[in-house]
Order: structure tokens, then C-alpha cells, then sequence
């Protein structure tokens, strides 16, 4: 199959989208069948000093990391050092839910779907806690880390002590209730360690980066110095009414939690892996993971979202616009990323950022629409109005906080129930019992108790206790 890419279309769309935003640099690639398509630099790697980007500068890649710890849980699999569903404790035996009773029931399965009942909590934050306090600028990260109460976690027994410890309940049994889960992949980068006898990295490097010649894909921060194809970090904070955007150069590290999100790479290096996915688990005439292993890791295990699912450690959607589309983001202060396949047409893309907060999704899959002849803001999903009582809705407003940082003010005004961010309210559409979508296109939906009141929030993918 012979495809074409419309770049005016695309550019004509992104350009606006990327100054909206205030992007500084957004570097964008697509292949068809590991030849390259289309590529697109918007913007600078250093916007101060006007360096140029390309599809080989570095850029972290934040949560996308979490698609290569399943590929090395995989291989072991591959290996018959592990199976998914062998439970954790047979590899960490101190892992322990904060809950007594659930843990034994916890399965690797669980942990790369984020099923394993745990609510955000504020562990991540403690095992980069040593990065945020010796970073002035992390006040303006999009979430609330400055305030974190703990010693730094540095060792996976650590971060084992830490989960066990915590006062929280977990949401429901493991499998039954889906809460994306930072800690849950800090957790599967122990068992690769345990399973495997060497680090994660380590295992990580060997098995994937270096028989894939993912030469420009690394977690060490040291490694950024020895490059000059690197991006400056940026942050964003408010000024007199305005969104000031500014340099913000020291990378965030978290030793024991690396399995979450602390890989760097390139555009091009993203186009290489994805190619585990798009050709059954072979790279460059390497086979990295068995066919068998591929369609578990982007079978859709769990549906998060209407027509929304996870597989392990990447989320996939069986109807994009009649195609089956296999993707994940990442965010972490100075990025916003997105990768995406869809097998059917041979077509992978990758969207590396050097600012937070951003829709990078958004961006890249405006280009797939347009590679469908769709329009950039073309939606594959389709909702149905729907009507629910006042009173149903007025039990959802309230705050909505979390030790992960995340605060959500949930408002009814003038008959509709909204968002309160920076003193806007912005109204939610209703599209079934307890569920809205966002401006943004965005799915909200609030769990109520025996009573009928909502006692939590599923927002940015997690679910969020109301503050009581």
C-alpha cells in the first residue's frame, strides 16, 4: 500500500496548535513501514540561543518508558524466567498492598495494567524527591511535588517499605478497578531486577536498546553531557495575567522508580522500537519479543475509557476510524510526548516535546487524521447526550485531591456541572450516568457510594478521593 502525507494540511493545523501552547520545540516523525513519511522540527532545542532540532535530538520521553519495561517483562517471559500471571510476591517477596488480604492476589498482569487496586499516592514523588528539592522551578510543574512529607526513596526495598506503609485503602480487588499507577511500574522494574539478576537498566540496555541500535535511547543523566544534540527543558508559569515560558535545565531522576518513565530518546530511535509492534516483534532483522508476546502486550486487557484500553504498558484502541491504533504519552517536567502504530497501514509516529502540560497527543494524532484524510481535530469516538438529575450532579462538586499532587474543584453553575481551574469554571458535557467529557475532549466520571454520592474522580486516568 502506496501512502501520501498532506504536510500543508498538517502544518497548516499544527503551527497554530504549537504556538497556542507556547511549545518551544516539538520534533515529529512518521514511518510507513520503517521508511520514513513525514518529518517535521517545530521550533528550537534551545530557543535562547536558536539551536535547531532534528529527528536525532534527545528529548525525555517520560511514561512512553513504560512500554519498554513490559517489553523486558516480556522477554523474560519469552525467556520462561516468569510468567504475567505468576503474582508478584513469588519475585518481590516484600512487595505488600497497604491493604492486609489483597496482596497475595496481585499478579504481574495487574501491575502492567494498573489493576492492582492502588489509588495515586504520593510515592513517585518521594523517589525523585531528591531532584525536585534542588530544582527552584519545580513549583511550576503542572503538579503540586513541592510539599511531599518523607525520606527520598533510592532503593526498591525502599520503595517496597514505602507502599506497604502507606495509610490508604485500595480501591477495589486487583483486577477490578483500573487507576494508572506510577508505583506499579516502579514495582515491575524490582521484579525484571529479581527475575533477571542484573538492574533494570542493565536489562533494559542488553535486551532492547542495544540489539534494536537504539544508540540514542539511555536513562543516565550523565549521558546528556556527552552529547551535543540535546533539548534545553522549559516550564511555564503565570505573570501578570500572562504564561511566561523559561529555561528550566536540570533533568529529574528517580533511581528506584526508573521502570515509571526515565528513559531519553529521539524521534528516530522511537520509529526504530515501535517496529517491535508493527512487525511482530522483529527490528532490523532482530527478533526482540515472539509474535505471541506482541499480541499480549497490545491486546486490549482493560477498558479504561468507552472504547479506550490497556494492554501492558500501552493503550490501544480497536476502532480508530476502522483501524486498530496502539499508543501511550508521557509527561515529566520539560516533556510531553506521544508515540503510536497502527499495524494495519505499517504507520508509526512519535511527537517528543521540551514543555509539560501539553496535549502532545493531540498533535500527533491530528497527523494520523490527516494521513486518514480526516480533519486535524477529527474525533474516531462519538457521544450520545444524556440526561442526568441536578441532583445526581450536584453530589459530584467538591474538591478532589490526591498525595500525587493532582487537584481537581469540581462546580454547578447555571445548571451544569464544570471545572474550576484558575478561577474559570469550564462546563462538562454529559454523555451517561456520572459521566462527562471535557472541552478537551477529555472523559470524567465520578464513582458514588450506597448512597448515590460521588466519593471519587476518574480524571487524567486516575481515580481521586472527593476530600472529605
Amino acid at each position: 500500500m502506496t501512502l501520501t502525507f498532506n504536510s500543508n494540511a498538517f502544518e497548516q493545523a499544527a503551527s497554530p496548535f504549537v504556538e497556542t501552547y507556547k511549545i518551544p520545540g516539538a520534533s515529529l516523525g512518521l514511518n510507513h513501514n520503517s521508511k520514513p513519511l513525514y518529518y517535521k522540527g517545530f521550533g528550537y532545542r534551545d530557543k535562547t540561543e536558536k539551536l535547531p532540532l532534528d529527528a536525532d535530538t534527545v528529548f525525555g520521553i517520560a511514561s512512553m518508558t513504560k512500554s519498554f519495561a513490559c517489553v523486558a517483562i516480556m522477554h523474560l517471559q519469552d525467556a520462561g524466567k516468569l510468567s504475567v500471571d505468576d503474582q508478584v510476591i513469588k519475585h518481590v517477596p516484600e512487595f505488600k498492598l497497604p491493604s492486609d488480604g489483597k496482596t497475595e492476589k496481585v499478579s504481574l498482569h495487574h501491575l502492567m495494567t494498573h489493576t492492582t487496586g492502588l489509588p495515586p499516592i504520593s510515592v513517585h514523588n518521594l523517589a525523585r524527591k531528591r531532584s525536585i528539592d534542588n530544582d527552584p522551578t519545580a513549583k511550576d510543574y503542572g503538579l503540586d511535588v513541592t510539599k511531599m512529607v518523607g525520606d527520598p526513596i533510592d532503593t526498591d526495598v525502599q520503595l517496597m517499605e514505602k507502599i506497604a506503609s502507606l495509610p490508604v485503602e485500595v480501591l477495589d480487588d486487583p483486577g477490578k478497578a483500573f487507576s494508572y499507577s506510577n508505583e506499579a511500574y516502579g514495582v515491575l522494574g524490582a521484579v525484571v531486577n529479581r527475575a533477571s539478576g542484573v538492574s533494570f537498566e542493565t536489562y533494559v540496555i542488553e535486551n532492547i536498546l542495544k540489539p534494536a541500535n537504539l544508540n540514542n535511547t539511555f536513562f543516565d543523566i550523565a549521558e546528556i553531557e556527552k552529547r551535543d544534540n540535546v533539548t534545553m527543558l522549559y516550564a511555564q508559569k503565570k505573570e501578570a495575567d500572562k504564561k511566561i515560558v523559561y529555561d528550566t535545565p536540570l533533568w529529574w531522576d528517580a533511581p528506584a522508580m526508573r521502570a515509571a518513565g526515565y528513559l531519553k530518546s529521539t524521534v528516530n530511535d522511537i520509529l526504530t522500537y515501535l517496529e517491535i509492534f508493527r512487525n511482530k516483534g522483529v527490528v532490523g532483522g532482530i527478533r526482540i519479543l515472539s509474535e505471541e508476546s506482541v499480541e499480549q502486550m497490545t491486546y486490549p486487557h482493560v477498558e479504561f475509557e468507552p472504547g479506550r484500553y490497556y494492554g501492558y504498558g500501552l493503550r490501544v484502541v480497536p476502532d480508530f476510524f476502522g483501524y486498530k491504533l496502539i499508543e501511550h504519552s508521557g509527561g515529566l517536567k520539560g516533556v510531553s510526548s506521544h508515540m503510536t502504530v497502527i499495524p494495519e497501514l505499517g504507520v508509526t509516529g512519535a511527537l517528543l516535546t521540551n514543555l509539560s502540560s501539553i496535549p502532545a497527543a493531540k498533535l500527533l494524532r491530528g497527523a494520523l487524521n490527516v494521513l486518514l484524510e480526516k480533519g486535524f481535530d477529527a474525533s474516531s469516538f462519538t457521544y450520545m447526550d444524556y440526561v442526568m438529575s441536578e441532583e445526581k450532579q450536584e453530589t459530584c462538586v467538591g474538591t478532589y485531591t490526591s498525595t500525587e499532587g493532582m487537584k481537581v474543584e469540581i462546580s454547578f453553575e447555571k445548571g451544569k456541572l464544570g471545572i474550576v481551574s484558575e478561577a474559570k469554571f469550564s462546563p462538562l458535557r454529559c454523555v451517561g450516568d456520572f459521566t462527562f467529557i471535557s472541552e478537551q475532549g477529555d472523559v470524567i466520571r465520578f464513582f458514588a457510594n450506597e448512597q448515590g454520592e460521588a466519593e471519587r474522580i476518574y480524571y487524567g486516568s486516575r481515580q481521586i478521593a472527593k476530600d472529605k
